[in-house]
């Protein structure tokens, strides 16, 4: 399939709207989804002309042509990279449910950098923000790419730290590749999709037309994500609910490290940092003990 998308036999953009009907048949879930990519290399496309056998045709193509109307609209506004595609980090298969398809904006370059997530807290403190700055800053001038979900506090403070301090950074994030959330972040958003390199897994039409309660699912997802294209993961500051642990428990189960900041086993209203430490997270101080783990 590789050399199939080489060659521009394949079209990216109709494989966007085939994957992208999939995912607004009625029912679909990222589970059901997954399972049908399961035991083959097929494309969208091909998975999709399966499907059409076991719906009544004239349901799946009315959902077709809605899909490919709302995606033309939108085509010139992002990139697509399709499992197969000699950039398709095969990191991403180590998430549970692989994604086949996602959109981006910028150097699809930085996929093949070795790169850290520093993810932690929105409502942070300035003690962690402080962290989050110093601790992105030194893992920039050690070669590493900074990955982040582009969320108010920490992600925010280690991304804004990577590009002051003329390093690169992956922006993932929860929300359709043309949305901005939260607002507030619109121009650090253009800012990495121009200069670095930004991400999204989130289908736009289905986005668009399922009840807004469920938007929050795609933020864990872009987690799992996260985990899966980074060398590791970094907790500056979270809560015993907070998101970070979603890609906390995608680091342990896709055999990647996970650095928890001793800060976080100093604070005694939360209990997760022990529990991650018996499944084989890392305490550690500073950098230089990330570093240690990492370039050992």
């Amino acid at each position: 399939m590789e050399a199939l998308l080489l060659n521009n036999v394949v079209d990216p953009f109709e494989e966007a709207v085939a994957y992208e009907t999939l995912w607004a048949i009625n029912g679909m879930t990222e589970k059901k989804l997954s399972e049908l990519f399961k035991f083959s290399k097929s494309l969208p496309s091909q998975v999709l002309q399966k499907q059409k056998g076991l719906i009544p045709s004239e349901e799946i193509l009315d959902i077709e042509n809605a899909v490919r109307e709302f995606l033309e609209k939108k085509q010139k506004q992002f990139s697509v990279c399709i499992y197969g595609d000699y950039q398709y980090p095969e990191s991403l298969r180590k998430a549970h449910h692989p994604i086949e398809l996602f959109y981006y904006k910028g150097n699809l370059d930085l996929l093949q950098t070795r790169s850290v997530s520093v993810v932690g807290a929105r409502k942070v403190s300035p003690q962690g923000i402080s962290r989050s700055t110093r601790l992105s800053k030194e893992l920039v001038e050690a070669g590493f790419t900074i990955v982040s979900g582009l969320a108010q506090g920490v992600d925010t403070a280690a991304q804004k730290s990577a590009i002051e301090n003329k390093g690169q950074t992956i922006g993932t994030i929860g929300t359709p590749i043309d949305s901005y959330y939260p607002k507030e972040n619109k121009e650090l958003q253009n800012l990495i999709a121009e200069d670095h390199l930004l991400i999204s897994q989130v289908p736009f039409y289905r986005y668009a037309n399922e009840h807004f309660a469920n938007h929050r699912l795609y933020f864990p997802r872009r987690n799992v994500t996260m985990a899966a294209i980074s060398e590791a993961t970094i907790i500056v500051e979270a809560s015993d609910t907070s998101g970070s642990l979603t890609q906390a428990r995608a680091c342990i189960s896709q055999n990647k490290k996970l650095f928890i900041l001793d800060s976080c086993f100093k604070n005694k209203e939360i209990t997760w940092p022990a529990n991650y430490v018996k499944q084989g997270a890392i305490r550690v101080t500073c950098t230089s003990d990330i570093l240690k783990v990492l370039n050992p």
